[in-house]
């Protein structure tokens, strides 16, 4: 299987000149010293889905991209999609599960796309019946080589703006994310450790990274996180990038993923996600799990129920004398 390469990822990176922002690097006293964010809820769609939707529709030859896109999505790419889509001036069908959340699903209404609504075990199907019956391209979230090569440029900029890194932590669900910037710091530093980071209610890339085989859990068991943008499963293309790039996976708990969203929210004056804050969580209270220095953690995204982020918000913060 041929993995993308960091010249992909420069491609990408042309083609999002302008369009994408290039995100700063936060710095983080509240949390000790060493933590730095990097904060991809502040692009226009509010996750970092637009760098790799925005080129994967950029690389379609202009007769086939004419014919329109769809993708299946629990939200985020769905909406960047549907942006990316408008910016071409095709149109788009996005197919997302019914457990999606409804400020995800208004998103993606609110940028003309059409959505299709089926139960979770249904996006792939759903997604190739409208590749079958109206001719579009499928663009998936993650197992797709321009999705993965335009979300490596969260990479690029890292090393670019910060030499000195030594920890990357990027959240994982169905790991194009992790692929591409893994892809793209081994390529440029290769001594810098990259370190996947799931729900303990979805750690099916921990488990398929230890067995040394691609594993598959249940939606009933995944669905239990409140991260629901890293509820999918990795693919053959995901999982081989990650294989020959990512350090470790670590897991975090919901209630340190809750507790993160309040102290991102408070300390460092973002709105995030719970999928966006697993990185942070993982610095907060599994410190211990991967290697020590200089971290970096990418912030995914930033669009929740306004009422979950007033509720997370509010909670008591878990003690981090424990990290």
């Amino acid at each position: 299987m041929e993995l993308v390469s960091i010249g992909d990822v420069r491609a990408a990176a042309a083609h999002l000149d302008g369009v994408a922002v290039r995100t700063p690097l936060l710095s983080c006293p509240w949390a000790g010293d060493g933590l730095w964010l990097k904060p991809e809820n502040l692009q226009p769609v509010g996750a970092f889905k637009l760098r790799g939707a925005y080129h994967a529709v950029a690389c379609l030859a202009p007769g086939v991209r004419q014919r329109g896109v769809v993708t299946h999505s629990s939200g985020n790419h769905g909406r960047a999609l549907a942006y990316a889509a408008g910016k071409f001036g095709v149109p788009a069908v996005i197919v997302m599960p019914t457990t999606a959340p409804r400020v995800k699903i208004a998103a993606v209404e609110a940028l003309g796309a059409e959505i299709v609504l089926v139960p979770p075990a249904e996006r792939e199907s759903a997604m190739s019946a409208v590749v079958a019956d109206r001719g579009m391209s499928p663009i998936p979230p993650f197992d797709h080589r321009d999705v993965i090569a335009g979300q490596g440029t969260i990479g690029t900029e890292i090393i670019e703006d910060f030499d000195a890194v030594e920890v990357v932590l990027v959240p994982v669900g169905g790991g194009g994310l992790a692929s591409g910037i893994s892809t793209a710091i081994k390529a440029l530093k290769p001594h810098v450790s990259v370190i996947g980071v799931e729900p303990e209610f979805a750690a099916e890339t921990q488990e398929s990274l230890r067995a040394g085989e691609l594993r598959t859990w249940p939606i009933e068991a995944t669905y239990r996180t409140m991260a629901d943008g890293v509820r999918t499963s990795p693919s053959a293309l995901t999982f081989a990038h990650m294989t020959a790039h990512l350090d470790d996976i670590v897991t975090v708990s919901e209630d340190e993923i809750a507790s993160a969203v309040g102290l991102l929210a408070r300390e460092a004056h973002l709105v995030v996600e719970p999928s966006g804050a697993l990185g942070p969580a993982a610095y907060l209270y599994r410190r211990d799990t991967f290697p020590p220095g200089r971290t970096v953690s990418v912030v995914t995204g930033g669009n929740l129920d306004p009422q979950l982020f007033a509720d997370l918000v509010m909670r008591a913060p878990l003690d981090l004398g424990a990290a």
